[in-house]
């Protein structure tokens, strides 16, 4: 009787070598999350050169130069990247911005090949407003050139992610910088599909965080629950300017988005106004805020991320005609000149503090994209001011 023959093996060894490899490659090509050490962030260096010699006045081609100046180094900087991360994301929106006003197709075109190459993706914790960020800018492309797939992702996610009760122990978004992050995604939706289920859960979701994180005497927000009896060394309670800056810049785009009959709007517009006026009273000497605001003393240089989103905010609230410009475009000039003040020969946008969660130390060179997004919305909307006060 013959030896019986064993069964071949389902895979061969070539074949498995294979599916590994492939497999390996998918997931070395998936956007990986940046985080303070990773240089497709920013970097810190040194010795970043000489200052450009550059005009900050309020005058469009001026505007126009430094931003030109600094979206081309940033440019150069990501181009290859695909990146889902918080960090990138307001990059994203000041390439758009920059796009429209520069009349410069590329930084346009590199955030949607980033979109298209992701298939309009999200970060990947379903509910971390941090990994929905991005959708800002897939839902700036749709209003622009309307697909549904552009918009399948989110709507999946929320549409999930509105049938998880809330937790009043557990903040969906805990910590002040995420009222950038996510309500604007949430204001955009409902604005692209006319579904006001997501600016209603939008809505709640923004005053459970204000209720934990606003102080209605500073009006200013605490980063989290855990900085809410924190204090400077000067004995003022420690708020962070980045931090308020996301929260201004997250208030702009949310009202941006909000159609003017909303019954809560009015909540936002007094709140914007409120931490408007508290933050012209907090501006440094050279146009900018320091990283904690109550203690400038403390904080000898600058932070421009923070600076640079406040500006674009006090911008955008005097072009809508949400804050009087007598008041503040004195504000905003000195703010702009403070920034343009920060960009090296290059094309570096310096002083821009590294990834983190309050006030810290940096050299002068510290250069991470999500600031340099936040100087190219700035740019946008002080060049759109200086339009409409040049009329």
């Amino acid at each position: 009787m013959p030896a019986a023959r064993l069964a071949p093996p389902l895979f061969s060894s070539r074949l498995l070598l294979y599916v590994l490899s492939l497999l390996a490659a998918t997931l070395l090509a998936l956007p990986r999350p940046a985080h303070a050490d990773d240089p497709r962030a920013g970097d810190a260096p040194t010795a970043p050169g000489p200052r450009a010699q550059l005009s900050g006045a309020m005058r469009a081609a001026d505007i126009r130069r430094a931003a030109a100046k600094v979206a081309a180094w940033q440019y150069a900087r990501a181009k290859d990247d695909d990146i889902l991360d918080w960090t990138f994301a307001p990059l994203y929106l000041g390439f758009l911005s920059a796009s429209d006003q520069l009349h410069d197709p590329r930084y346009a075109g590199y955030v949607r090949s980033v979109g298209e190459h992701t298939h309009w993706g999200l970060g990947p914790r379903v509910h971390h407003a941090d990994d929905q960020a991005v959708a800002q800018a897939w839902l700036a492309l749709y209003a622009r050139m309307p697909d549904p797939a552009m918009l399948a992702p989110l709507r999946e996610r929320y549409d999930m992610q509105m049938r998880t009760a809330d937790d009043a122990q557990h903040p969906l978004w805990w910590w002040c910088d995420a009222l950038f992050m996510a309500p604007a995604t949430w204001a955009g939706l409902a604005d692209a599909t006319h579904d006001k289920t997501y600016l209603d859960y939008m809505d709640r979701q923004w005053w459970i965080t204000s209720a934990l994180l606003y102080d209605p005497v500073e009006h200013l927000y605490s980063r989290d629950a855990s900085y809410l009896h924190k204090h400077e060394r000067n004995g003022s309670k420690l708020f962070w300017s980045r931090g308020n800056g996301w929260v201004m810049a997250g208030l702009a785009r949310v009202l941006t988005l909000m159609p003017a009959d909303y019954p809560q709007r009015p909540r936002y517009v007094q709140q914007f106004r409120e931490m408007a006026a508290r933050l012209a009273q907090l501006q440094g000497r050279d146009g900018l805020w320091r990283a904690g605001l109550l203690d400038a003393a403390d904080y000898p240089r600058p932070e421009t991320s923070g600076s640079a989103f406040i500006v674009y905010a006090l911008a955008w609230g005097v072009h809508h005609g949400v804050l009087d410009e007598a008041g503040y475009r004195p504000v905003i000039a000195r703010g702009w000149r403070g920034l343009v003040d920060e960009i090296y020969a290059d094309g570096r946008l310096g002083d821009i503090q590294p990834i983190g969660a309050a006030p810290g130390d940096y050299p002068p060179g510290a250069s991470y994209v999500y600031g340099v997004g936040a100087f190219l919305l700035a740019a946008g909307e002080v060049d759109a001011l200086s339009k409409e006060t040049s009329r």
